[in-house]
């Protein structure tokens, strides 16, 4: 069984306060393009002088196993339940959405002008380190995409009459059209814990060959595969820019042996070549017809945890008795419970479809 540890550190200055906490009913995970989340209860028969120690919106929970960090995040909540205590923590970037922009622009880093949303994330960052007692020593990658903030005409900016909140500010760049991703590493430098965030740009992750998820092999529990067609068409609509009989329309589909079904996709797209390819892409999305959202997973060579990555395409064949399915899914995020005595590691998978399709304003075309 894997060997955990919860160590306590000082959110400011890194200083460990304790390195291993007693903590059981563990459940922790990362998350795409969101903090992840962490929960525990210290025993009661060790809660005596260390509950003070846990300091609310103050100190560090990092999580390791097998001497690796994992997680790390900030505690924002203790409520005492007779004699346990219950934990709540989120992971680093959380600490941004209780944080403002105080001067505006980010300091002077604005206004925004065909930026590179990466760097507005940065910058985000950069400005909320910058004010006393603000330092999480959290460490921004330098990744670059081709997405742009703001215009010579609208420039994106952010004024000190609004207070705009930090979090909200990031949330808006990875909604970017074809920006980016990203996710929280958290990882041993010279005995100090690296608060990293990682981007990616259009996407985070990559397609592994080199892990499978596998009926009779490290899958537990029962799959809920869902087979909805709701979404599901063969024929798609691409509606492109234009007005009346100027608009730009592609038809893309194909015969299967099903009954035919039918979508619009609505789109402002210009070019006819872009506008065929989108298209295309719509249908192949929506002719896969099986969703899988979790999966619960053991520790196993065919996909070890450690190897496991927020946004890799992953393949996974399930034989169950209503169930036969082999196809390619993302992990997005997942939830870890430590083993405890005879009950052993379980993490939960969450996934989403590799290829999903566009998101609509269509009512009933809704994923």
């Amino acid at each position: 069984m894997p060997d955990y540890r919860y160590i306590v550190a000082d959110a400011a200055t890194g200083e460990i306060l304790h390195w291993s906490l007693p903590l059981t009913e563990v459940e922790f995970g990362p998350e795409k393009s969101g903090p992840g989340s962490f929960h525990g209860t210290l025993s009661p028969s060790f809660g005596h002088g260390l509950s003070g120690m846990l300091d609310a919106g103050n100190v560090v929970i990092l999580v390791e196993r097998n001497a690796q960090l994992v997680w790390g995040g900030l505690v924002w909540r203790t409520e005492p339940e007779g004699t346990k205590l219950p934990i709540e923590a989120s992971g680093f970037t959380s600490y941004l959405h209780r944080r403002l922009d105080l001067h505006g622009n980010l300091g002077g880093r604005g206004p925004y002008i065909e930026a590179d949303p990466c760097q507005v994330i940065r910058d985000v960052w950069a400005y909320a380190q910058a004010q006393p007692d603000g330092d999480l020593e959290v460490v921004v990658d330098d990744t670059k995409s081709k997405a742009t903030i703001g215009t010579a005409k609208d420039p994106y900016t952010t004024h000190k009459w609004e207070a705009r909140n930090l979090g909200e500010i990031v949330d808006e760049m990875a909604e970017a059209d074809d920006g980016l991703e990203w996710s929280e590493t958290v990882a041993w430098r010279e005995h100090r814990a690296e608060r990293r965030i990682t981007l990616g740009a259009p996407r985070l992750g990559r397609r592994r060959e080199d892990l499978t998820f596998t009926t009779g092999a490290n899958l537990i529990g029962t799959p809920h595969v869902v087979e909805d067609a709701d979404a599901y068409a063969q024929w798609v609509v691409g509606l492109g820019a234009g007005e009346g009989k100027k608009r730009k329309v592609v038809i893309d589909g194909v015969r299967n042996g099903r009954l035919r079904l039918e979508s619009r996709l609505e789109t402002s797209e210009k070019d006819e070549t872009k506008l065929k390819q989108r298209t295309r892409r719509e249908r192949l999305a929506r002719q896969i017809l099986p969703t899988l959202t979790e999966l619960e997973i053991v520790d196993h060579p065919a996909a070890p945890i450690e190897a496991l990555r927020v946004g890799d395409d992953v393949r996974i064949r399930l034989h169950e008795p209503h169930t036969a399915y082999d196809g390619w899914n993302r992990i997005v995020g997942w939830t870890i419970r430590p083993g405890d005595g005879e009950t052993p590691e379980r993490v939960t998978l969450k996934l989403e479809r590799t290829v999903k399709p566009e998101e609509s304003g269509d009512k009933g075309e809704e994923q």
